[in-house]
């Protein structure tokens, strides 16, 4: 079976963000590469969503709603929902991942 796979509008602007964040601050055609990197990541979730991990800061409080794979030192966190895979974070792993991920999944509730 193969997933579709959606971008929420917060990874979007994570994306967005990174590129922009890498393009300013380290070398030429290095951004273009990690953004390509980090899309082929999220796109082979297509194939086989449930492989991701579940996030430690998230299996700490009993979730188990999102999963997640890396492009270290980038995190890409996502839920699994019917034959849809929505990519809720795209974030640096060196970040307070406690508090992006309560801010961003968890204000939901």
């Amino acid at each position: 079976m193969t997933f579709r796979v959606f971008l929420t509008d917060d990874a979007s602007r994570d994306l967005e963000g990174l590129y922009d964040h890498i393009e300013s601050h380290d070398a030429p055609g290095k951004a273009e590469y990690v953004l390509d990197q980090i899309e082929k990541a999220f796109s082979s979730l297509s194939e086989s969503p449930e492989r991701g991990a579940y996030p430690k800061e998230l299996l700490a409080i009993g979730l188990r709603e999102y999963r997640e794979i890396f492009f270290k030192p980038y995190r890409i966190i996502y839920r699994v929902m019917a034959e849809s895979v929505y990519v809720m974070v795209i974030a640096d792993g060196r970040r307070d991942m406690q508090a992006l991920l309560q801010r961003r999944l968890l204000g939901a509730y």
